[in-house]
């Protein structure tokens, strides 16, 4: 039996339908019971028996950093894919990236040791890969520089990998996927998806950087195809396309027929909107929209290359174009039902 965490999330409930579609037998972690909602709306983009398989996932309510429910989600298991994380950018949320990320992650590494799991999968994220030089593609072995600026969820993914690379140490046989920014359908609050619903809306301004890119279907089909294969202990980044800001930006709008943005938005302007975004946290208590480090990855052009992925399994990525296409169709078809 094969077990999600991070079910409920937007690449986990992509890989529960294709995990399901195999015939596999699945257990699911969640937390939220209003988030079961999101697996059933993402299976009725592809299938018309949505509830029934989703009635076929053996759910178990749980938490990362709470070990007798983790333990007895782990009965009887053989394989883990590790998809569960907290995303945010914002400093003043160090403590639980920390706590969800590294700290869950641990908790994940020792049951997968101690119940003898066959093979670990864990997501990771191109944040948690090193900054390539300028010119220089980023690749598997581009090396961390622990000294950086690095944000605090690029500090706590790292964190995490540390610990898969500890459980491959003890015992477990395990592989990391570095996704770059994960286009579908889904869930428009957060991810990609928000981005598709800021562009719909109508957005001003985009930036100089660059952004990697990659399908979650072309992201689930990776990550079976490494756990399925001989392949242990290795990581493998998953992208695509390395587009500019500029490009992607307009390429969503026309998707969405919609107004692209069409002012370039300096770096001075993103240092002062830091520093405001910072003043209005600290007088207000504002969640913060725009770090120092964010702002700094928006006019990054560091590129990543998948060639390493390519090379183990003679993988053929989907077009990012067609991707933005059927994902924008399915945010408008959302906007209308």
């Amino acid at each position: 039996m094969i077990l999600i965490t991070g079910g409920t999330g937007f690449l986990g409930a992509h890989l529960l339908f294709k995990l399901l579609n195999e015939k596999q037998s699945v257990r699911a972690i969640y937390r939220n019971e209003k988030k079961l909602e999101h697996v059933k709306h993402i299976f009725s983009y592809y299938t018309e028996d949505a509830d029934a398989l989703f009635n076929a996932i053996d759910w178990v309510k749980a938490d990362l950093n709470d070990i007798p429910s983790l333990s007895e989600a782990f009965k009887s298991i053989t394989h883990v894919y590790h998809c569960a994380a907290f995303v945010s950018f914002e400093p003043d949320k160090f403590d639980r990236l920390q706590k969800t990320n590294i700290e869950g992650t641990a908790n994940i590494v020792n049951l997968c040791i101690s119940e003898n799991i066959k093979k670990l999968c864990y997501v990771s994220s191109i944040a948690a890969i090193g900054a390539s030089k300028l010119g220089i593609i980023a690749t598997e072995e581009t090396e961390w520089n622990p000294e950086a600026d690095n944000s605090v969820y690029a500090i706590t993914k790292y964190g995490a990998e540390l610990e898969v690379w500890r459980g491959t140490q003890e015992g477990v046989d395990a592989v990391i996927v570095n996704p770059g920014v994960i286009i579908g359908p889904g869930i428009w609050a957060y991810g990609s998806g928000s981005i598709f619903k800021t562009i719909y809306k109508g957005a001003t301004y985009y930036t100089s950087g660059t952004i990697a890119l990659v399908a979650v279907d072309d992201v689930v089909k990776s990550m079976m195809q490494l756990m399925k294969s001989k392949l242990i202990n290795e990581r493998f980044i998953l992208v695509a396309e390395n587009w500019t800001y500029k490009k992607f930006m307009k390429t969503i709008a026309d998707a969405l027929n919609t107004q692209p943005p069409e002012k370039e938005a300096k770096i001075w302007l993103l240092q002062l909107g830091w520093r405001l975004d910072w003043l209005t946290y600290q007088l207000f208590g504002k969640r913060r929209k725009l770090t120092k480090q964010l702002a700094h990855s928006l006019v990054s052009k560091t590129e990543y290359s998948s060639s390493k992925l390519k090379t183990h399994l003679k993988t053929q990525f989907a077009s990012i174009h067609e991707s933005i296409r059927e994902t924008a169709s399915l945010f408008l078809k959302d906007k209308t039902n």
